[in-house]
């Protein structure tokens, strides 16, 4: 066991170092504040407090995980060998920075916390995150910080023991709107027809007629060609449909119609089905509760993962709000319209409740991609250019994979064939 001396044993402290130790690096830790244990202790170990004990393994610590609450900092972004880092620890150190509450500010959403003005649907702008102003969105640095640690734990303690830690994957397919054309009833079939006539997308037109008239599939409607990837793969995917009421933000069909629910129940046979929260339920926990029933009446069994509408989060109320609703993992955290770890790492987390100082019952899986930032790409070889330095990144720290594609761009056209290009992906990095 390794076992660490701190001067306090506080909820932040114990919440990160279960975090890099246990999950991250599959390393068996204990803590103590007695100066007397630390010193018989004959196994590995580290002194975290601000000044060492003896000649052992030292990481000068912060003041953050022993602080309550949040308080205005100016980050310094400096460099260690090749990676970035911050909060630095001074020269008797063994690392150059305190990678625990550098950790536990990308982790926590720390910075999300501050003032800030947020996008048109209520997001945390991304320019304005640590990670891009310093460029390191698209590096998993915690994961990095904690695999560097280990190289330098071992060198001191040869005998440490750590377990192999694979690469995981995980596809996720949003559905935000099941059917483009298909089963919206006579009244919004007829409405959007005479939209697309007064704005003369005639393209749009003659796909609408040809679905009407069961000449051609509805565009997104893909989920049987979806299934037959997952399935030729062996990969664990997760669907998230939307089963909710018609709003401004969503625009899905009628959770009363058969084929849609039909629809649900099928995929359900083959593959993870879970709940894509409406946008009117981001901040009504009954709507949200009720949605989630009843697109557990449809299936049969219990939905217990979430994702939020335009991956729209608000901390610490929105996850608050998905414990209420007794929901266990959350599949929101990433920014749309830009590839990388917004949370600084690859592998899952639980939330941290930052004004309550509480660790919450939910589980947070981070995405790598989401399939609106490939839009930016001129083709399918830069695309994969781009995919496989994100992959690689994930895969050498042992970390998860997580893409979000919806079923919208998969089934439209355009530079790319989506549905060709993401079954080439899933062969790619998933075997």
């Amino acid at each position: 066991m390794l076992l660490i001396y701190t001067h306090k044993i506080t909820p932040r402290f114990s919440y990160i170092m279960k975090q890099i130790f246990s999950r991250m690096l599959q390393i068996e830790v204990g803590f103590t504040t007695r100066v007397e244990d630390f010193i018989k202790h004959s196994g590995p170990k580290i002194t975290y407090t601000k000044q060492p004990l003896q000649n052992e393994f030292f990481i000068r610590s912060h003041t953050l995980l022993f602080e309550q609450g949040i308080r205005n900092m100016n980050l310094a972004v400096g460099k260690w060998d090749d990676l970035p880092c911050f909060f630095p620890a001074g020269e008797r150190s063994n690392l150059p920075f305190d990678i625990f509450a550098a950790s536990f500010y990308l982790l926590s959403r720390y910075e999300e916390y501050f003032p800030h003005v947020k996008d048109l649907v209520g997001r945390f702008p991304l320019k304005e995150s640590l990670a891009y102003e310093h460029d390191f969105l698209k590096r998993p640095v915690v994961d990095l910080w904690a695999r560097k640690m280990l190289e330098l734990l071992k060198e001191r303690f040869p005998a440490l023991e750590v377990r192999p830690k694979l690469v995981r994957h995980t596809s996720v397919i949003d559905v935000p709107i099941s059917h483009s054309y298909a089963h919206r009833g006579l009244l919004r079939g007829g409405i959007g027809m005479l939209l697309d006539l007064f704005s003369l997308r005639f393209r749009r037109i003659s796909q609408r007629m040809a679905v009407m008239l069961k000449a051609k599939p509805d565009p997104y409607d893909n989920f049987k060609e979806l299934v037959g990837i997952h399935a030729k793969y062996d990969l664990p995917a997760i669907f998230f449909f939307q089963f909710a009421q018609y709003s401004r933000y969503d625009k899905n069909i009628s959770t009363e119609n058969n084929a849609f629910r039909h629809l649900i129940k099928s995929v359900a046979d083959y593959d993870t089905v879970a709940l894509a929260a409406s946008y009117s339920s981001f901040a009504n926990t009954d709507l949200l509760k009720e949605e989630k029933e009843n697109l557990a009446n449809v299936i049969n069994r219990p939905v217990n993962y979430v994702r939020l509408r335009y991956n729209r989060v608000d901390v610490p109320e929105t996850y608050r709000n998905l414990v209420s609703a007794e929901f266990t993992d959350d599949y929101s955290m990433g920014y749309t319209h830009e590839m990388g770890f917004k949370a600084g790492t690859c592998t899952s987390f639980y939330f941290y409740d930052i004004p309550q100082e509480v660790q919450q019952p939910i589980k947070i899986h981070p995405f790598a991609v989401h399939d609106y930032a490939l839009l930016k790409f001129a083709s399918e070889e830069e695309i994969f250019v781009e995919l496989d330095r994100l992959y690689k990144e994930v895969r050498d720290v042992g970390g998860h994979f997580i893409t979000v594609f919806t079923n919208e761009l998969l089934g439209s056209e355009g530079k790319v064939n989506w549905l060709q290009l993401y079954a080439k992906m899933i062969g790619r990095y998933y075997v």
